[in-house]
């Protein structure tokens, strides 16, 4: 009986539905010669778990497991082929597998019950030299700042990407942030680029938490000082109640924001206190300011990514054959991040993933049964050996 691999297995949390139907809708397969949308996103999302550096590399390690094509779906792949494939492929059908991996995150911890914490931010990846400066050169907002820019919105319950949208790096963050589909009752945690009152206001029209940072010129009447708890007590400094003094910031602006704000100040060892804002009247100050240390996690998530997915290093230099690229990354993450909790582990995702990385086309199911008969054999062995001492 065949046994599939592990690749094979990490490829079926794909929604193969959800890709069916956008390779339909946008015609991804069209003009394709034989090498299809599937194969196309096989290969790719082999790179990102193999770690391969070019598509020569791809070429050659993915070509050297051919008995485990038929099974795949895919057959050998050539690097004219694959290159012309992201050169002019469809990167939406990409970008629809990998939202809808990122809704079926989100689907799975609502269902638990669990109180939500959302974060927002973003990073920068830079694209520079021959072949990019044609299409990034124009958009860069400093020379050191060059390339395209990742916006996300990372569910701290889920620890996964529940939204992510790709831009030129000059889109403000706040541009990106007001487009967002923002729920009742979960609470975003975001840093000071996103410090916008009309969009506070709207947040808390809608009833949604958020906690964030003052700017430093913020103008601020404080009207009550809430007690701090004994368990607080030297972490918290200050818990005031505060309303937005400057009704009028200038520029034709005005402020709406006319209910008041929390500004809960946190104690840093060597440093200020940091200044905190929310809109949560009834939450612990001590619980709100580990909400917003909760944002580091969405840094460690651009970290990892960096670091274990192929993201730096491009196999094109179009615009279009980065955004499959980065697209296949976040699907690549996704696919590991359900494999690693079907399994139940205690082991670390990364650990997880080294382990993967160099199995991917083992078969776990098959090796068992070995051990197992080996086993077998060695214990029949023991039985029929004389002892040597009676």
């Amino acid at each position: 009986m065949f046994r599939v691999c592990r690749f094979a297995a990490l490829l079926k949390h794909l929604p193969r539905g959800v890709f069916d139907q956008a390779v339909k809708q946008h015609q991804a397969d069209k003009h394709r010669k034989g090498f299809s949308c599937w194969q196309q996103m096989v290969a790719m999302i082999y790179a990102q778990l193999s770690g391969a550096v070019s598509l020569r590399v791809l070429d050659r390690s993915f070509n050297s497991h051919s008995a485990h094509h038929y099974h795949l779906g895919c057959k050998q792949i050539r690097r004219s082929t694959l290159a012309d494939a992201n050169e002019r492929g469809d990167w939406r059908v990409f970008q629809a597998v990998a939202q809808a991996l990122m809704e079926q995150a989100h689907v799975r911890v609502r269902r638990e019950g669990q109180p939500l914490l959302r974060l927002i931010d973003s990073t920068s990846i830079t694209l520079k030299g021959r072949g990019f400066d044609e299409w990034t050169s124009e958009t860069r907002t400093r020379p050191t700042q060059q390339g395209m820019k990742l916006h996300v919105l990372f569910g701290l319950n889920e620890q996964a990407p529940l939204e992510a949208l790709m831009s030129a790096p000059n889109l403000n963050d706040l541009d990106h942030a007001r487009g967002l589909s923002l729920q009742p009752g979960v609470t975003y945690v975001f840093d000071k680029a996103y410090c916008d009152y009309h969009w506070w206001w709207q947040m808390t029209q809608n009833k949604v938490r958020f906690i964030s940072r003052f700017k430093r010129n913020a103008k601020l009447t404080t009207v009550q000082s809430r007690p701090i708890s004994r368990a607080a007590q030297g972490i918290i400094v200050k818990d005031e109640l505060v309303y937005l003094a400057n009704k009028c910031p200038g520029g034709g602006r005005r402020n709406p924001y006319e209910l008041p704000l929390r500004r809960i100040e946190v104690a840093r060892e060597g440093k200020e206190p940091l200044v905190l804002v929310t809109n949560d009247m009834k939450s612990a100050a001590l619980k709100i300011a580990e909400g917003y240390k909760a944002r580091w996690q969405i840094e460690l998530f651009f970290k990892w990514i960096k670091q274990h997915l192929r993201i730096k290093r491009f196999l094109g230099r179009s615009e279009n054959a980065v955004r499959i690229q980065i697209l296949c990354a976040l699907i690549a993450y996704l696919l590991v991040r359900a494999e690693h909790k079907s399994h139940r582990t205690a082991q670390s995702l990364w650990l997880f993933f080294a382990e993967l990385q160099s199995t991917l086309f083992q078969r776990p199911q098959l090796e068992l049964r070995r051990h197992r008969r080996w086993r077998q054999q060695r214990l029949f062995q023991q039985l029929r050996q004389r002892p040597l001492f009676v």
